[in-house]
């Protein structure tokens, strides 16, 4: 990894500094997520990132690492709205958005709203639905609204969606396409426990912890809508160096011209990784950003929104390679 570059050190502007009482109430939150969840702390970090960059989130797993429980503890300790759809290969956009229905008794229409109109939607095993169905989430992930017959209706601030998908199945499944990819703000994968961690998994099984009864596991909602407005504030004021600006374009662009890659990171993919740093700085006590704090960042920012060309993918190339080489290649300010 590169230790710097010529010239004058990253001058860090003068700014507030952060509340301990609303990154404990968040950190709160972490806590009640693992009475239910062993281990995927970065998973965990992940989605409260999501929370305060007001972003989406792609999970991606095989079955039975906890995606879905882990969605679900989350909105237990949120006091938020919650709802689940379960995409499969016949589900319509309107089971998701809502649509127009006929009341026979005023012999009018009238909208009924879908599980879209929440504050926290779980989105589960996406890949399992036609691409006419995942794109109707493109306007309410975008825009945060849904348009029926020519009307946008609001949905509820905060709105996250949490897309679940495995990796090792592909039949019956439609790949997500790169526009809807690009929506997502980070794509967090949740790898299988570590050894000491099943054994914990299986000692909780062992003393009566059921994964449909959070409530009876203690899992109890500690933040809600203020906490959140409150600490988005806060992650808005965090300050950002030229220098440091100029090493996250740097690393952006540096993917457009990766010989492995056949699409690099867009402006779009720039900006969310400016704004899932920024969460970050604030999560770790700081009011401004640093090189490492993009870094850290990098990997679940970008890697959904770049595009291994064919033939570096029979070499056996990553793309979680090609950012780290990115990484090591583009100089980091000091």
């Amino acid at each position: 990894m590169s230790t710097g570059t010529e010239g004058s050190p990253v001058q860090h502007p003068a700014g507030f500094t952060p509340s301990p009482a609303l990154r404990d109430a968040l950190a709160g939150v972490r806590r009640e997520v693992g009475k239910a969840v062993v281990g995927q702390d970065a998973a965990i970090t992940g989605l409260i990132i999501a929370l305060l960059c007001r972003g989406h989130v792609l999970l991606e797993g095989v079955p039975g690492v906890a995606k879905t429980l882990l969605v679900r503890a989350l909105s237990a300790s949120l006091d938020l709205d919650t709802k689940r759809v379960q995409f499969t290969p016949d589900l319509m956009p309107g089971d998701v958005t809502g649509s127009l229905v006929y009341d026979a008794r005023t012999a009018e229409f009238s909208f009924r709203e879908g599980p879209v109109f929440t504050n926290l939607l779980l989105a589960d095993e996406i890949n399992r639905t036609p691409p006419k169905t995942q794109a109707s989430l493109l306007e309410a992930m975008e825009e945060r609204q849904v348009s029926v017959d020519g009307h946008p209706r609001p949905l509820p601030d905060p709105f996250l969606v949490i897309a679940t998908q495995n990796p090792v199945e592909y039949e019956g499944t439609y790949p997500l396409p790169e526009a809807q990819l690009d929506r997502f703000l980070l794509k967090l994968t949740l790898p299988l426990p570590e050894r000491h961690q099943e054994i914990e998994v299986l000692h909780r099984h062992a003393s009566g912890f059921d994964p449909r009864n959070l409530a009876a596991a203690g899992v109890r909602a500690v933040a809600g809508e203020a906490v959140l407005a409150q600490a988005r504030a806060e992650v808005a004021r965090v300050q950002i160096a030229p220098e440091v600006l100029g090493y996250t374009v740097d690393l952006c662009r540096a993917t457009r011209v990766a010989p492995s890659l056949s699409l690099g990171v867009s402006p779009r993919g720039a900006t969310a990784l400016l704004a899932t740093a920024r969460a970050w700085a604030w999560l770790s006590g700081r009011p401004y950003v640093t090189p490492d704090d993009v870094k850290a960042l990098v990997q679940p920012t970008l890697r959904h929104r770049v595009q291994l060309r064919a033939e570096a993918e029979l070499e056996g190339v990553t793309v979680e390679g090609v950012l780290e080489t990115v990484l090591a290649s583009v100089p980091v300010p000091r």
